[in-house]
C-alpha cells in the first residue's frame, strides 16, 4: 500500500542498513530511508508502507550529520548506481567494516581475532567495468543511457557517470547521441564498458546484425574517441570486434606482472584497490619459497601470477574455459612456468579431482556472490594450514566461515577493501588458520 504523507514526518536516523539506506523507527516499525545518514533528523517523503517495515525517501534534512558531503554526480538520488555519494569516504569504509564484523558474528557465529587495515582507493573515476542500459524512448524520440533508477525499473537519463574510469565519465551522453543516429536504435538494450590501465572498449549488445551504415558509424565513433568497439548479436560466441585492439590490460607492478583480458572477461572493477588487494593477499599468507598454493576461482590469473612469484608452485582452478585460456596466455607472457591450470565446476567439486592431490600449504578463494560452501569438505580433507578468502558478498563469507570453523579453522583476521566507493557494496578478506 503506497501513500504520500500529507504532513512531513520527522524521524531520527539510528543506523545504516547494508544497502546504504538510513534506518529509523516509527510507530514501532523499522523505516528504511533512502538518502538519510545515521545521526540525522529528516522529514520522510514518498512513504511506502509494508507489513513488517516501511520504506521512504529523505525529504528535508532538519539535522545534518557531520559526515554528510556533497555528491559529485548531478544524477545522484535518481540513479541507482550509487547510494552513498552523500557520505564521506572514510565513513563509508568504516561503516562497511562494521557491517562485515556484524554479519560474521550474526550469520557465521565467528569474530576475527584482529581486523585487517582497511584498503581504500580513489572515490571517483575508478570503475573499469560497467553495464549501461540503453532505451529508445519513442514518445520523446531520443535515447536514454544509464543505470536503473533507485528503487525503480526505468533507466536514468544520464549525461555523465563520474565513477567510471577514464574515458568513461562522459560516455553516457556520447553513447546516447551515437545510438540515436543508428537504424538499430530500438534494438540495442545495453552497452558494456571496460577499461584497462591504457585504453578502453565498448561492447554494443545488438539484437539483430547491424546494417553496413550502422557498422560504419560505430567504427567512426571508436576512431574519434580512441576506444575499441565490439558488437554482440546473440550469445558470447557472437562477440565481434569492429575497431581497435582486442585485448585490454593492467599491471601488478609489485610482482612485475601484466595481465590482459577481453572486455567481457571478469576482472576486479577497481584497478587501484585490486593492486592493493593482491599485494595484501600475498603478504597476509606469509608464503615461503617452498610453499604449494591452490588458487580457486582463479579467473585470468589475478592472484595466481602474483602468488607464483613468491611460492614454489601454484595450482589454479576455474570454471570458465575461456578464462583459463587467458590465464595460461598471461602466465606465458610473464615467463611464469610454476603455475598449473585446471578447468572444473567448483559448485560440484569431485572428491578425486587431480587438483586436490598432493597437499597444499595455503589456499586462496575468490568465489562469486554465491560463495564457496560446496568446497569446504574438500578443503577440510586437503587441510592447508591457512586459507585466504576474498569475498564480494559478506553474508556468504559469514556462512562459509561457520563451515570452516566446524572443519577446524579459526578466523585469524578479517577486513574490508573499498572496491566500490559510493555504493554499499564491500569487498572483504578473511584469513583462516587450521586450529
Amino acid at each position: 500500500m503506497s501513500a504520500a504523507a500529507e504532513v512531513p514526518v520527522p524521524v531520527r536516523i539510528d543506523g545504516l542498513a547494508q544497502d546504504g539506506r538510513g534506518v529509523a523507527r516509527r510507530d514501532g516499525k523499522a523505516v528504511f530511508v533512502r538518502g538519510a545518514l545515521p545521526g540525522e533528523t529528516v522529514e520522510l517523503a514518498r512513504v511506502r508502507g509494508r507489513r513488517r517495515y516501511d520504506e521512504a525517501v529523505a525529504g528535508r534534512v532538519l539535522e545534518e550529520a557531520a559526515v554528510r558531503t556533497l555528491p559529485r554526480c548531478r544524477h545522484f538520488g535518481v540513479c541507482g548506481g550509487c547510494t552513498l555519494q552523500h557520505l564521506d569516504g572514510a565513513a563509508q569504509l568504516a561503516s562497511k567494516e562494521e557491517s562485515l564484523l556484524q554479519v560474521l558474528e550474526r550469520v557465521g557465529g565467528v569474530r576475527p581475532r584482529r581486523t585487517f587495515a582497511r584498503i581504500d582507493g580513489p572515490p571517483y573515476g575508478y570503475r573499469r567495468r560497467a553495464r549501461l542500459g540503453v532505451k529508445h524512448v519513442r514518445k520523446k524520440e531520443r535515447v536514454v543511457v544509464g543505470f536503473r533508477e533507485a528503487g525503480g525499473r526505468l533507466l536514468t537519463d544520464s549525461s555523465e557517470c563520474p565513477v567510471l574510469a577514464p574515458p568513461g565519465p562522459g560516455l553516457p551522453a556520447l553513447i546516447a547521441d551515437l545510438v540515436g543516429g543508428l537504424a538499430a536504435k530500438a534494438r540495442i538494450p545495453q552497452v558494456e564498458f571496460a577499461a584497462g590501465d591504457r585504453g578502453a572498449a565498448l561492447v554494443f549488445r545488438i539484437l539483430d546484425p547491424p546494417r553496413p551504415e550502422d557498422t560504419r558509424r560505430l567504427v567512426e565513433f571508436g576512431r574519434r574517441h580512441d576506444i575499441a568497439v565490439w558488437i554482440q548479436t546473440a550469445g558470447p560466441d557472437s562477440l565481434r570486434l569492429l575497431h581497435g585492439p582486442a585485448l585490454l590490460g593492467y599491471a601488478l607492478p609489485e610482482f612485475n606482472v601484466a595481465l590482459h583480458f577481453l572486455p567481457t572477461d571478469f576482472v576486479q572493477v577497481n584497478g587501484r584497490v585490486n593492486r592493493s588487494l593482491v599485494g595484501a593477499a600475498v603478504a597476509r599468507l606469509e608464503l615461503g619459497a617452498g610453499d604449494r598454493v591452490l588458487d580457486l576461482y582463479s579467473g585470468i590469473g589475478n592472484f595466481s601470477l602474483a602468488l607464483a612469484r613468491r611460492a614454489r608452485e601454484v595450482v589454479t582452478v576455474e570454471g570458465s574455459e575461456s578464462l583459463v585460456r587467458r590465464a595460461r596466455a598471461n602466465a606465458q607472457a610473464n615467463d611464469i612456468a610454476n603455475v598449473e591450470h585446471h578447468v572444473a565446476d567448483l559448485s560440484l567439486p569431485r572428491s578425486g579431482a587431480d587438483w586436490l592431490a598432493g597437499g597444499y600449504d595455503a589456499v586462496v578463494l575468490d568465489p562469486p556472490r554465491s560463495g564457496a560452501r560446496a568446497l569446504i569438505p574438500a578443503l577440510a580433507r586437503v587441510g592447508p594450514s591457512r586459507i585466504l578468502y576474498v569475498s564480494c558478498h559478506p553474508a556468504t563469507l559469514a556462512r562459509d566461515a561457520a563451515g570452516l570453523a566446524a572443519a577446524g579453522y579459526t578466523l585469524e583476521a578479517a577486513g574490508v577493501a573499498d572496491m566500490f566507493p559510493q555504493t554499499a557494496h564491500a569487498e572483504a578478506m578473511a584469513l583462516f588458520r587450521r586450529a
